[in-house]
């Protein structure tokens, strides 16, 4: 099939099938996680980030491509998440950018929007970095160039995009030490690769998936069900038995499933941990939702019929207490703006009342587990009602996500780059309300180098990083991004860890729960730091972190 002009109507279904090819491989892009921990997150980032801008475009009635661009670039750049996501929306935005003024598009308006793209995202990005999703949109945007010199048929264009793009993920291992030694190609360029493969399939006719139409999945149409909003809405959130809205999503048979699934037996099995329980399976996916005190069990059991795909944990009793709120920021939208606002990043109530107890405006539930998109930074930018806000995202992964909403502010914002919740409350020590927002920011980035942060997980495969053996079902201590620790029991790997952590000038170690971590092992692990460092200060807080179940940090 050959097509010299892409009408509205072409883009259109470019843009839905790529949106269904990435949102069906989603699991797959996340299993290509470098670290073996259970939050890899690229694939779900770069789904709902794509869905974000599928949306905008599939719900207008525009009949100019230029347009429709304009508003996928926008909706990607408000529904981006994770690093991987931005990268993608600053892609989309140069692309757009370049058609703007085309009501059609020829193959080699194609291939400059792709040039335009690239050029747009590098700019975007302070340290480029070879080997990732750069690399290969850039690759494949020199093979659509090329190709567009010799041919008017848009799909060859398209065709020749794929191959290259390919081409240059096989390649990133060799340019990416780290994913050499894993053994995997990146993520974020097998994310595009997907997307790609759905411009083309979507242009050709090839789709087998016409019919498809991003929407809200079927659990989130759950999550709105009348039950869960009346736990919401309680009077007295301590009057909620199981707090934790728990969702998931398994792939049956995946990623190497211990059991055979089998529906009654599974959802009895739930059933004896929580309320609210709603199980929808087929052949290849089960789809959980349940009201629990132990979200961690619930997503271990799920995770020995297959790959975990979607996970995400919601705090009832805080939803409740944000209902309150919200109703009082709405009240206060008339009032004059605060001089000052603080908003952190962060997953674990304990956690949000520590960040308040220590001057943070607004805490926005998120982090390891769901990076918030840069529409839900905005949003929580805008209820921190302040002309100057600081914004600690706490997480790597949501920097560039921060710096797109600040862009979008209409308030003067600073980001402290805080690399994990320990940085972040540390930061905070140095937070003066009576100083400039540049000095503050500026004093804020300095004291993030006086911690040390430690977090301890499980290890969901079989890895090797940095020469370190690491089994599936490990507990695995990571020191400021590097996994040190791996073993098959729990407080030892902690101990470990917090062994590499400490040195002759250490004075304060925190320790903090998490849903899956426990309150007298925590003791015995304070027991065995005051045995072994008698001028060290132990604190023990109850953080309610997923996934991790020991945050420690050493001051």
């Amino acid at each position: 099939m050959k097509v010299t002009e892409i009408t509205a109507v072409e883009f259109q279904n470019m843009i839905r099938t790529a949106a269904h090819r990435i949102n069906k491989n989603a699991e797959f892009v996340n299993s290509l996680n470098v670290f073996p921990v259970p939050d890899g997150d690229t694939g779900t980032n770069m789904n709902l980030t794509f869905q974000s801008g599928a949306r905008a475009v599939l719900e207008s009635d525009a009949q100019h491509v230029g347009q429709l661009a304009q508003k996928l670039g926008k909706g990607l750049l408000m529904g981006a998440r994770g690093n991987s996501g931005v990268i993608s929306s600053q892609l989309f935005r140069g692309f757009a950018k370049n058609v703007e003024k085309k009501e059609v598009l020829t193959a080699q308006d194609l291939a400059d929007a792709f040039v335009g793209g690239v050029e747009t995202a590098y700019s975007a990005v302070m340290k480029p970095v070879e080997g990732t999703i750069l690399t290969v949109a850039r690759e494949a945007a020199k093979a659509a160039k090329k190709q567009a010199t010799s041919t008017d048929d848009a799909v060859e264009v398209l065709k020749a995009t794929v191959k290259a793009a390919k081409k240059a993920l096989a390649k990133t291992p060799d340019l990416l030490p780290v994913l050499k030694e894993v053994g995997v190609v990146d993520s974020g360029g097998q994310g595009l690769v997907f997307i790609y493969e759905g411009f083309f399939d979507g242009l050709s006719g090839e789709n087998t998936e016409e019919s498809f139409v991003p929407d809200e999945t079927e659990m989130n149409e759950i999550v709105n069900a009348n039950h869960h909003q009346g736990a919401q809405t309680q009077l007295n959130p301590d009057d909620i038995v199981f707090g934790y809205c728990t969702e998931m999503m398994v792939g049956l048979g995946k990623n190497g499933a211990t059991k055979t699934f089998d529906y009654d037996a599974f959802r009895e099995y739930l059933s004896h941990f929580g309320d609210s329980l709603l199980v929808i399976a087929d052949e290849e996916v089960v789809k959980v939702h349940v009201h629990t005190e132990h979200p961690g069990t619930v997503f271990r059991y799920g995770q020995q019929f297959g790959s975990l795909d979607k996970i995400k944990i919601d705090n009832m009793r805080l939803q409740h207490e944000s209902i309150i709120e919200r109703a009082e920021e709405e009240k206060a939208v008339a009032k004059p703006l605060e001089e000052f606002g603080v908003v952190a990043i962060a997953s674990g109530d304990g956690i949000a009342e520590l960040f308040k107890s220590l001057g943070v405006t607004y805490v926005l539930s998120g982090g390891q587990t769901m990076n918030p998109s840069t529409n839900d930074i905005l949003d929580a930018i805008n209820a921190a009602h302040a002309k100057n806000v600081i914004v600690l995202p706490n997480n790597s992964n949501i920097f560039m996500a921060a710096d797109e909403a600040a862009k979008e502010a209409g308030v003067n914002v600073a980001i402290v780059k805080s690399r994990t919740i320990n940085q972040g409350m540390t930061s905070l020590l140095s937070y003066n309300p009576d100083r400039s927002l540049a000095d503050n920011a500026a004093d804020m980035t300095a004291a993030l180098a006086n911690v040390v942060s430690g977090q301890v997980t499980q290890s969901i495969r079989n890895s090797t990083i940095g020469g370190l053996e690491i089994h599936d079902g490990d507990w695995i201590g990571i020191i400021d991004g590097d996994i040190k620790v791996a073993t098959g029991d729990r407080f030892s790997a902690t101990t470990d860890m917090i062994d590499a952590m400490i040195d002759e000038d250490s004075e304060i170690v925190t320790l903090m729960i998490g849903v899956d971590g426990s309150a007298d092992e925590a003791d015995k692990l304070s027991e065995h730091i005051e045995a072994k460092y008698p001028d060290v200060e132990v604190e023990i807080h109850d953080g309610g972190q997923p996934l991790y179940p020991y945050l420690v940090s050493v001051e």
